[in-house]
């Protein structure tokens, strides 16, 4: 049967479209909707109701024929007739593409009588997110410019959630100006169109900044016993750690003395207290951004009186000291 002889034939047909599932999902439609929703991926049949008198029938996409009567015309094999009988003629479209989106319509002809009925496929696709900034490593005081970029239909919305405050920030990109530390961590961006379950990725961001010793004070000791002088710093990336003792010589571990450097802190580990223990001992931390130093005693009880008295005892050798040891970094 010719195109031109098909397209004389047509008579009006009432399409109904059977749904046994939400436009999330793939499945036949009822009623007689102007639109039908499918999800890109999923399956649809139009189910289209006839009548024993119908003696012509064709699906059509626009102005190509699907098919007329039994016989294919279309080229795709992922459209089939899904059922041909005298009152159901219906075709299935596996994985709905976006291109398989528009009109279609059932025809039919009976009784010389054409009736014809449209329908508008509307193809959704679910929100993901195509393109986002790598996690970032700046200085403190810098500004940072991150970036989401996502696709969908309909069209989806973008935004960023700070994970440390519960903040939020509409659009594509998040602008930080002059971050501070306290803003390192992990920011995520979710899209969402309402087609799907939203489109989530984080970005990391790391802040470098110098080291700040936070925990440092002096400590009694006993001779014999045991003792430990602790100097913490604050730093990204990690600092180093050097210890000194009064006439600034470096302090190395011995069988009496251990130094252990942990990520955040280094411990002076005294094993068996001596009188050439007793002293002024300064921590130095650094890293590539910078150096932090402050001055400690052990002291045997009742030598001094008080907490801290010793804790910037030096400092003015030191300036020269850490202006030296900044050098080398």
């Amino acid at each position: 049967m010719g195109c031109p002889l098909l397209r004389n034939a047509f008579a009006g047909v009432l399409l109904v479209l059977l749904s046994q599932a939400s436009s999330a999902h793939g499945g036949e439609f009822g009623h007689l909707p102007d639109n039908i929703t499918v999800l890109e991926g999923d399956g649809v049949t139009l189910r289209c109701q006839i009548d024993e008198e119908v003696t012509h029938k064709a699906w059509l996409n626009r102005s190509n024929i699907l098919f007329a009567g039994t016989d294919k015309w279309s080229l795709d094999k992922r459209v089939t007739l899904a059922n041909s009988n005298n009152s159901d003629f219906s075709i299935h479209i596996e994985k709905v593409q976006v291109t398989d989106e528009g009109p279609y319509i059932c025809s039919s002809q009976a009784n010389n009588n054409p009736r014809i009925a449209n329908v508008y496929l509307i193809v959704q696709v679910a929100a993901r997110i195509v393109n986002i900034s790598k996690n970032v490593s700046v200085n403190e005081g810098e500004n940072v410019n991150l970036f989401c970029l996502a696709v969908g239909r309909p069209e989806p919305t973008v935004t960023w959630k700070d994970q440390k405050y519960g903040l939020v920030s509409d659009g594509e990109f998040l602008d930080i100006t002059e971050i501070k530390r306290q803003q390192a961590e992990d920011y995520e961006c979710i899209t969402n169109n309402g087609v799907a379950s939203p489109d989530q990725r984080k970005v990391k961001v790391t802040v470098n900044y110098p080291p700040l010793i936070t925990d440092m004070k002096n400590m009694p000791a006993h001779l014999g016993k045991t003792a430990i002088l602790r100097c913490e710093a604050m730093a990204v990336p990690p600092a180093s750690f050097e210890w000194y003792k009064d006439d600034h010589r470096p302090v190395e571990s011995d069988n009496t003395l251990r130094i252990k450097n942990e990520k955040t802190r280094s411990l002076l580990l005294f094993t068996n207290v001596t009188e050439k223990h007793f002293g002024n001992y300064t921590c130095f931390a650094s890293n590539r951004l910078g150096a932090s130093n402050a001055s400690m005693l052990l002291f045997r009880p009742g030598a001094i009186q008080g907490r801290g008295a010793g804790l910037h005892a030096g400092m003015s050798v030191w300036v020269s000291l850490s202006a030296v040891l900044l050098l080398k970094l």
